[in-house]
């Protein structure tokens, strides 16, 4: 045993191991558990073991789900959703808070829970899951009080299905339980094979505190229990975990008419700039990659670091890493604990092999006795290396050289995903000019891995769609205020191919893209309704179109006071022209789409994000972001207005879109058109292209390049949702409704042309470690 002036030597922490005997004793006492159901604690079916990844031994079996016990789940929850809906806010919020007050009771005991059943350090699981656990069921009740007012005439979905990872359990579900009842919806909630535990223990919370039977239903078991939920009849489906997972929801809940909030993988860039705190970035590091053994999906994985200073930072970064401790995690000291299961810690060897063959280098990161792995990272990582793009998710990051801020924020939005970022610059200024340019849902700025209740988490691209967290995230689990549908009539005008007519002078409408009449690419024309020849788009029409949208760039970038004025002055002419196109349209259209225009012109600059209550000494903004290019397929019924009340919201948010007009009369939008060319729209901002509407909107939905779509009606909804699977681009199927009336306009389309965006910005002297998770 060392001596006293042995240890002050070497500053080494000896052990310091949480007592785990309450928790061992609850596992012992019921060793095989079932599911939880309408309120009670089934019998065991089908068993399968959940153990201690850190040294494998057999912590408890929990049951196997079937498709027969998720429909029981959900039988129960539809039964009980009225009347939790119908308690009322306040009564909602009470429940909330004695959920909040038991878990905050319990937080040793389910600390050590969730330690031993997901194999991260107990400093983690007692410092940050369990107290944001906690935060969540505080904060949802607060909103559950205030939501009538906050939130009128909105109603829950009904039954929301939810399936969580196994990378922060009893989190994970307290983020997805809490909006959910919240808002008043039942859930069924499917928690991840590996780390079932906690979940069982929160049903027992759940009992503990008399939340009415049906409210919150726990199902266990593995994928197929997972996919039986997917196709269950639940109104929403909440899902946490892999992109490729993602995929597969997308196409199964297509056309069902379900929400779907997707929280996928990531590959989160970690941007190091000149002028950083070298010290502080690399902790930085630690609290990033190196925090629950590298398996967060938003993890600062590819460190991005200024040439100027790559040196002195990989300096800094491997004596630091020569001090993490990994062990056993219950030991307080342990920096670094197990990874959840063999075969991910299998599946992270074998990746790092195939970077090491594609050349970079690894620097520590070695295999550890056991289901451990090393911290480290690995240098020289180009974007041709296989570990530039494939989610380690592991201890391990991959770190890269760049020599200007354009190149970094190059290298930053190269990839797939769209999660999170994080920016380490001693400016201000550098620092928010490069949140504002990296795409991703969340941007920590000198700071890794904060998390708040009140702070919405989601991503982009293909990190999935959808926010958890504050306002945004509850919105999720409400409808709005319905409105009064009417039937989706399809084309009367069948869309093939017509010579044209000789006799008279050739005034064929042609395609709208890049700000200029184009010829369709296929030559030919089809007659509308309105007996004129209109273009017949294809394919290659739309590639086009988009193209034009994504060189429109600068709509997006010069903000909202600018782009009102473009809306208004394109009111201003197209009443100059009112009279003309009052004969062929319609008076009453024009005079409504003149007033939709208004609307949006005045709604262009005020949609406003907002700043969040977080943790002190953060400034916590959520800004709306436009997807960039959409795609956008009209109702067939309503020439003029349906094609306005779609477009103008868009663009008055900074999108730029590819536009499917009217089936049977696309000849409003081309009016349009026209006027746009007067009206100082820049060329690109809105593209038109008409055709068989089906065909064509499947290709906009397919395409990589567009970011979101809106399909207005249910003839062909499903294909559509099911093609946007491809790059899981949300898709917001919208209603046929009276284009003209007031349902047709407001906030709520706004909200459907923006992605949020949470930047976390610390400001003033902040206490040592404030900016990791850690509070």
């Amino acid at each position: 045993m060392p001596s006293v002036s042995e240890i002050m030597e070497s500053m080494e922490y000896g052990p310091s191991v949480e007592d785990s005997s309450a928790v061992r004793d609850w596992l012992a006492a019921t060793p095989a558990r079932g599911h939880f159901i309408d309120g009670a604690l089934t019998e065991p079916g089908t068993l399968f073991d959940s153990r201690d990844p850190a040294t494998g031994d057999l912590l408890a079996q929990v049951t196997q789900g079937t498709a027969d016990d998720i429909a029981a789940a959900v039988a129960a929850a539809r039964a009980a959703q009225p009347g939790w809906q119908g308690l009322g806010g306040h009564g909602r919020a009470r429940f909330l808070y004695a959920i909040a007050r038991t878990i905050q009771k319990r937080e040793r005991f389910l600390s050590v829970l969730e330690t031993l059943d997901n194999g991260k350090p107990i400093r983690e699981s007692r410092d940050i899951d369990i107290p944001l656990a906690v935060r969540h069921f505080y904060h949802h009740a607060g909103w559950a009080e205030i939501m009538a007012e906050e939130f009128p005439g909105q109603q829950a979905l009904g039954v929301a299905g939810q399936i969580i990872p196994w990378n922060f359990p009893l989190l994970m579900l307290s983020w997805k339980i809490a909006p959910a009842i919240a808002a008043g919806n039942t859930v069924v909630l499917k928690p991840a094979e590996y780390t079932s535990l906690t979940a069982l223990a929160f049903a027992e919370i759940c009992q503990q505190v008399g939340l009415p039977r049906g409210v919150v239903n726990i199902v266990t078991g593995d994928g197929e229990t997972g996919a039986a939920l997917v196709k269950a009849e639940v109104d929403k489906i909440a899902f946490t975990g892999s992109t490729e997972v993602g995929h597969a929801i997308r196409q199964a809940t297509a056309g069902t008419g379900k929400r779907l909030t997707l929280e996928l993988g990531g590959k989160s860039p970690f941007v190091v700039m000149e002028d950083a705190d070298l010290d502080a970035a690399v902790e930085g590091v630690v609290d990033s990659i190196w925090f629950n053994q590298g398996q967060v999906c938003c993890a600062g994985s590819r460190l991005l670091v200024a040439e100027a200073v790559a040196p002195r930072f990989e300096h800094l970064l491997q004596r630091r890493l020569a001090t993490l401790r990994v062990g056993p995690p219950l030991d307080k000291s342990t920096d670094i604990g197990a990874i959840v299961h063999p075969v991910q810690r299998d599946r992270i060897l074998s990746l790092l092999e195939q970077g090491i063959a594609a050349g970079a280098e690894l620097i520590g990161a070695r295999p550890a006795e056991g289901c451990f792995v090393n911290p480290g990272y690995l240098r020289a990582v180009s974007p041709a290396n296989p570990l530039w793009s494939a989610e380690i998710f592991g201890p391990v990051a991959t770190l890269t050289t760049f020599r200007t801020a354009d190149e970094a924020v190059a290298l930053a939005n190269n990839s797939r995903y769209g999660l999170a970022a994080q920016i380490w610059s001693e400016s201000a200024t550098v620092a928010t000019d490069l949140a504002a340019q990296i795409r991703s849902g969340v941007v920590w700025i000198n700071g890794a891995n904060m998390f708040d209740a009140a702070a919405p988490f989601g991503g982009m691209r293909e990190s999935g769609f959808g926010r958890e967290g504050g306002r945004a995230g509850l919105s999720e689990y409400l409808a709005p205020p319905p409105v009064e549908t009417r039937p989706d009539p399809g084309p009367k005008a069948e869309a093939a191919p017509v010579a044209g007519e000789a006799a008279r002078i050739d005034r064929t409408i042609k395609l709208y893209i890049g700000g200029a009449q184009k010829r369709p690419d296929g030559g030919t024309s089809y007659r509308a309704a309105s007996d004129d020849l209109v273009p017949l788009g294809n394919r290659k029409d739309i590639r086009n179109a988009v193209e034009a949208a994504q060189k429109a760039w600068k709509w997006t970038a010069m903000g909202g006071p600018a782009r009102a004025q473009v809306l208004y002055f394109l009111a201003e002419n197209l009443s100059q022209r009112q009279g003309d196109l009052s004969r062929r349209h319609g008076a009453d259209q024009v005079e409504a789409a003149i007033a939709r225009l208004f609307h949006y012109a005045a709604w262009a600059d005020k949609f406003d994000g907002w700043n969040v209550q977080t943790r002190p000494g953060h400034l916590v903004n959520v800004v709306p972001e436009a997807f960039g290019v959409m795609g956008i397929v009209c109702p067939n019924d309503a020439p003029l207005m349906g094609f306005v009340s779609l477009i103008a919201p868009a663009i008055a948010m900074g999108n730029r879109v590819v536009a499917v007009p009217s089936q049977d009369d696309p000849v409003a939008a081309f009016d349009l058109a026209q006027v746009m060319d007067s009206s100082d729209v820049p060329g690109g901002v809105v593209n038109v292209v008409s055709g068989p509407r089906r065909d064509v909107a499947l290709t906009l939905a397919q395409h990589d390049d567009v970011a979101a779509m809106w399909f207005c009606g249910e003839t062909g909804r499903d294909a559509v949702e099911a093609a946007s699977a491809g790059n899981l681009k949300p898709v917001w199927a919208l209603p046929n409704r009276d284009w003209s009336a007031p349902t047709a306009q407001g906030r709520g389309f706004l909200d459907r042309a923006v992605q949020w965006k949470t930047i976390w910005l610390p400001y003033g002297a902040l206490p040592a470690g404030s900016a990791g998770p850690a509070y």
